[in-house]
């Protein structure tokens, strides 16, 4: 409408592109803060503005400064600061954050569009694969068991600190068109339906905070400059990554699991214990790693008193589908337990029937011995 007032326009602001890596099965955190300490800072990350015993890491991720990156976004070409962000369970964050100053509303939606072109999954030409082969050649002697071609998440924030004039939420929802900034420009206009799915994900704690979560993308704005939220987004992005693993993991193991038990099965049948036994200690040792490393994962972030970042946070898990996926792992593990259970129950009555064999062969041979010696 003619008379509607229009979007402000950004006076501070900042757009972070991450992309995620399941870089190993674990990552030694002290040994790789001290290889990188010879080229340059990091330092175990906390929470900037939550107390400690409302909101803590499990284990600490370890902060990695990598340098500066220089980004041509169309017609404008920006310095990215570049850092990585290392989690015992095995993922490690790349970030390049560049500044989003003095911009308009669409010029701020542009601008995420652009980072979005120049580091998304579509992607040709994009850094990540220097920044990450950068990371492995500095820290790879922490990496356990590391992965050759690791699975990969992307997550989009834009961060706005400060408008051209003072703005609480409300007056902001009413003004500005959030939907440029959550999906990108569209070919064809949105539904209002579609408009309201969109802003239903989002939070504020103080009159002038606001959260807007999607599925690729965030929208933060935060005068304070805090990025607790930003750090909760991604805490649950790197559960969602290391879950999808493990699903992949899994639905790769069945099949060849279904292979060895038929294979255990058609061998000789007086042996067949002790193959059952083997793959049942298999099936287990596996069951046991999953379980271990999942329970890692669902405690890398702890989230008590604080009730903002509690809501964000579970709003994230359940939009990123991270219950879901782990629920998926959940249902294959049973499958193997069960699977392990009925060889054991296999082995032991292999072992029965063997015992019961030899028993009769013994009482066979005192009889014939004994009608010899008569």
């Amino acid at each position: 409408m003619s008379g509607a007032p229009a979007p402000p326009a950004i006076r501070a602001g900042r757009i972070i592109a991450q992309r995620l890596f399941e870089l190993a099965y674990a990552i030694d955190l002290p040994r790789a803060e001290r290889l990188w300490a010879e080229r340059g800072p990091g330092g175990r990350r906390r929470l900037t503005s939550t107390p400690a015993k409302a909101v803590a890491f499990g284990v600490a991720p370890l902060d990695l400064v990598l340098g500066e990156v220089g980004l041509d976004l169309g017609d404008t070409r920006l310095e990215a600061v570049a850092t990585a962000r290392l989690y015992d369970f095995g993922v490690v964050t790349l970030a390049l954050s560049v500044a989003a100053d003095d911009l308009s509303w669409a010029g701020f939606a542009a601008r995420l569009d652009a980072m979005d072109a120049r580091l998304g999954p579509d992607a040709a030409d994009a850094p990540w694969a220097a920044l990450l082969a950068t990371l492995r050649d500095a820290v790879g002697g922490a990496l356990d068991r590391p992965n050759a071609t690791p699975i990969e998440e992307d997550y989009l924030v834009g961060m706005i600190t400060a408008f051209d004039a003072p703005l609480a939420a409300e007056a902001l929802l009413s003004r500005a068109d959030f939907a440029p900034l959550l999906v990108g420009a569209q070919p064809r206009p949105l539904s209002e339906g579609a408009r309201a799915d969109l802003l239903r994900p989002r939070f504020s704690w103080h009159e002038d905070d606001l959260v807007v979560l999607g599925w690729d993308r965030a929208i933060l704005v935060e005068p304070r400059g805090e990025t607790d939220v930003l750090d909760v987004l991604e805490v649950a992005n790197a559960q969602l990554l290391e879950m999808r693993f493990y699903d992949e993991m899994l639905d790769a193991e069945l099949p060849r699991m279904y292979e060895l038990v038929a294979a255990a099965r058609r061998g000789a049948r007086l042996l067949a214990g002790r193959r059952y036994a083997g793959l049942a200690r298999q099936l287990n040792a596996l069951v046991a790693e999953v379980t271990e490393q999942t329970e890692r994962v669902d405690n890398a972030l702890q989230v008590t008193e604080d009730v903002y970042l509690a809501r964000v946070y579970a709003a994230a898990m359940t939009l990123f589908r991270v219950p879901v996926v782990g629920d998926a792992v959940d249902r294959k593990l049973a499958v193997i337990r069960d699977t392990y259970r009925s060889l054991h129950e296999e082995a032991a009555g292999a072992r029965a029937e063997l015992l019961e064999i030899a028993i009769v062969l013994l009482i066979v041979s005192e009889i014939v011995l004994s009608l010899l010696r008569h």
